[in-house]
């Protein structure tokens, strides 16, 4: 299996960094995982704003020769695993940024004249760890899940990828967040992890 991590947050001593330190350890003892690659968007210098003019049209998104490597790292990953924060109820910008661009019709998933287009990423499976200074229950009692719809319906499920998995760790500024324990529960999950 390959496997594409996705890192978005700006600092390397975050609780983000420690997260994907032991998804990389996790991934090492795993004989199931073949190579791992990572996308560190903040260190790349990726730009998430779009753009579109009269030399750059949306519905050209999908051959845009600047995210063409982007592209082929998406295409070469069976599992695909985003490190990010949760920043006001959402992931950064960032990491919202790479979507828009990445996740382009043509490339992603293509219109067939029915109510849904087809997905285009099948037979890909994600998992999203994620960590807020709020409560873990947050997400759920106060924001209907907004976050978890957003990832698992608004984007994978569109493109064709059913199988999402969501670690969202909340209280993680508090010093009852149980950061090691959760730090340990991605190693161990990576560790043993099936395509």
């Amino acid at each position: 299996m390959n496997m594409l991590i996705i890192y978005t947050h700006p600092n390397h001593r975050s609780l983000s960094y420690a997260f994907l330190e032991e998804v990389i350890r996790g991934s090492e003892e795993n004989s199931s995982i073949e190579k791992v690659k990572v996308l560190d968007l903040y260190e790349e210098g990726f730009n998430p704003v779009l753009v579109f003019n009269e030399n750059k049209r949306r519905r050209d998104m999908y051959t845009d020769p600047d995210f063409a490597a982007y592209r082929e790292q998406l295409m070469w990953a069976d599992k695909i695993v985003l490190v990010y924060p949760i920043w006001w109820g959402r992931p950064p910008a960032m990491l919202m940024g790479y979507i828009d661009q990445m996740f382009a019709a043509g490339f992603a998933y293509k219109e067939v004249g029915k109510l849904m287009p087809e997905g285009l990423l099948k037979g890909k499976s994600v998992v999203c760890i994620s960590s807020m200074k709020g409560p873990a229950h947050y997400p759920l009692l106060m924001l209907n899940n907004a976050h978890k719809a957003l990832m698992r319906k608004a984007l994978f499920n569109f493109v064709g990828i059913r199988k999402v998995k969501f670690f969202e760790f909340g209280s993680m500024e508090s010093p009852k967040g149980k950061q090691k324990q959760k730090l340990n529960k991605i190693y161990r999950y990576f560790k043993v992890m099936e395509g």
